[in-house]
């Protein structure tokens, strides 16, 4: 019986990139606690920190006066204007529930 070799799809997309010596040390020595390669390790902290970065980015900040506002308004809305009115009575006419 033949052994079949297990095949292996190639990424899509390569980066590259050149580091002082010292800090290629470093990121070994993370890599091996961690139990992984070095390009493993790379390409899962860049995935996680550019999470982090996005995440932030994505979160909605309010001054506290904003917050207030937003809150007020939720709890008590203002009434519905003529535009409003005017796309809700659109909307039930084209669209069937």
């Amino acid at each position: 019986m033949q052994a079949t070799a297990t095949k292996r799809i190639p990424s899509d997309d390569r980066i590259v990139s050149r580091i002082p010596r010292s800090n290629r040390a470093v990121i070994e020595k993370a890599a091996a606690v961690y139990g992984a390669t070095i390009n493993q390790f790379i390409v899962q902290s860049a995935l996680d920190r550019a999470s982090e970065i996005l995440e932030r980015e994505e979160l909605l900040r309010l001054s506290e006066q904003d917050a207030q506002f937003f809150l007020n308004a939720l709890d008590k809305p203002p009434l519905p204007n003529e535009k409003l009115i005017e796309a809700i009575n659109k909307h039930t006419r084209l669209v069937k529930c």
